[in-house]
């Protein structure tokens, strides 16, 4: 079960992967835990990705792809695999091609209006760093943290204008992979809009 999970900031992507995983016994690999992985254990690949990064720029695609090569490699992945935020761009989708064979992509859909509303509403602790949500988990107390007391917060990527900027660069980026993968014929499409129990309900079935 080779699967790849796409869909925009704020549609609960994360949470299906996290489910997914736990329901087929397969790895969930998403390519920031594995640049992440890479520099700590100071390998190779990850002495590279760490000098890229700290000069601020982007890690290219041959040497991403060779990061999720070596993942793919080890035994847990042989079951099969999510991918999660990889690939990003065309050659990237190309050169997985050669590395495996993906059975499903599962294109998790959702409005920008449901986007706004789940991540605008996100609070977080100044003091430790808890979250919160206004509409879906409130703090008893309006601003104050219900575990320390501290002072809630908006971060910055959650204001409106930051979210609605996440989402065109997220549209531009990831509309040619659609593409590229309803060519492939192996795209799913899956609401994400619902409730979390119902939109695994919808993964499990459409898998």
């Amino acid at each position: 079960m080779n699967l790849i999970f796409l869909g925009p900031p704020g549609a609960g992507k994360g949470t299906m992967a996290f489910r997914a995983k736990e329901h087929y016994n397969i790895p969930h690999i998403s390519t920031g835990d594995l640049f992440r992985a890479a520099i700590k254990n100071q390998t190779e690949l990850g002495k590279k990705v760490k000098s890229i990064i700290d000069a601020g720029d982007l890690v290219p695609d041959e040497l991403t792809t060779a990061i999720v090569e070596e993942r793919l490699k080890q035994g847990d992945a042989d079951k099969g695999f999510i991918l999660d935020g990889f690939p990003r761009t065309i050659p990237q989708a190309e050169a997985l091609k050669k590395i495996t064979n993906i059975e499903t992509v599962i294109n998790f859909t959702v409005t920008e209006e449901e986007v706004v509303r789940r991540l605008s509403g996100r609070r977080v602790c100044k003091g430790c760093g808890e979250s919160f949500h206004v509409e879906f988990i409130p703090p008893a107390k309006e601003g104050v943290c219900d575990k320390c007391g501290g002072e809630l917060y908006t971060r910055d990527d959650d204001k409106i204008e930051a979210i609605k900027n996440r989402l065109s660069v997220y549209a531009s980026s990831t509309e040619p992979l659609i593409n590229f993968y309803k060519v492939e014929g192996n795209l799913k499409d899956i609401d994400a809009s619902q409730h979390p129990d119902k939109v695994f309900e919808d993964l499990k079935a459409t898998l």
